[in-house]
């Protein structure tokens, strides 16, 4: 039987053993790794220093890459968020994102319009977003019922506690990569089997496992090596200069 871990060790597993890490860059917002075969990923910046650090940062350059990817196992959350970095620098190099059935959203695609394909989709439906995604709700305006989950609440969202008793009634659910991060990922999933999910943002592992979560479309992102974008000028706006969205949906046979 599945348990929480085994999303996380599926992903783990496809990591080649002979990568390493040469380029580790923390900020604010993001964290970056990129890794020997020179693609980059990116991920949510969690600062939550809860357990022991199980990597000294000064070694993780050098340091295999699946040693790296796999701080994601642990409950420090701030190394979490360096694990799935590495991690999706695997996953985000673009020959192994185009190999697992990835393809470019379209040119200067930015976050904002995420949730633009679904504005009649979701017309008279429960819908969940898991993250304060603030273009969400005018873009899902149609949509018969509207909750934005979030951990740290703002004004109109509902405590991401709510997911227990809302994302099982939803007919659309569209979860914040951050997730992968804080390792909600799991449970929400669970949550969503019977909704139509979405996976969203740049935290998001281009991984085809995903679909044997009963994930629908997993949207995610590219990087550029980090030379040619400053981690501090990434944002929503920002994003193009950074790299470009991909997204994949499920297929009938998955």
């Amino acid at each position: 039987m599945p348990t929480p871990a085994s999303l996380y060790e599926g992903l783990l597993a496809a990591i080649p053993a002979e990568l390493t890490v040469v380029h580790v860059d923390v900020g604010k917002q993001w964290v970056r790794v990129t890794n020997s075969a020179g693609s980059t990923g990116i991920a949510w910046a969690l600062a939550t220093e809860s357990r022991p650090r199980r990597m000294n940062p000064e070694a993780l350059v050098d340091a295999p890459l699946p040693e790296v990817a796999g701080l994601i196992r642990g409950w420090n959350l701030a190394e979490c968020s360096l694990g799935q970095a590495a991690i999706n620098s695997w996953y985000s190099n673009p020959d192994t994102a185009a190999a697992n059935g990835f393809v470019p959203t379209g040119q200067g695609v930015t976050w904002v319009q995420a949730f633009d394909p679904y504005a009649d989709r979701v017309a008279g439906k429960k819908v969940a977003v898991i993250g304060h995604f603030p273009f969400a709700e005018a873009a899902l305006e149609h949509a018969g019922e509207f909750y934005c989950l979030e951990r740290n609440v703002q004004e109109g969202d509902y405590p991401d506690s709510a997911c227990e008793y809302l994302l099982p009634q939803c007919d659309y659910v569209f979860i914040s990569g951050s997730a992968f991060v804080n390792k909600t990922a799991p449970r929400l999933l669970e949550l969503s089997r019977h909704a139509h999910s979405v996976l969203i943002g740049p935290s998001t592992p281009l991984s085809p496992l995903l679909f044997d979560y009963d994930v629908d479309t997993v949207t995610g992102f590219i990087s550029t090596p980090p030379q040619q974008q400053p981690l501090l000028q990434i944002g929503v706006k920002g994003m193009p200069g950074a790299g470009y969205r991909v997204h994949r949906h499920r297929s009938e046979k998955e």
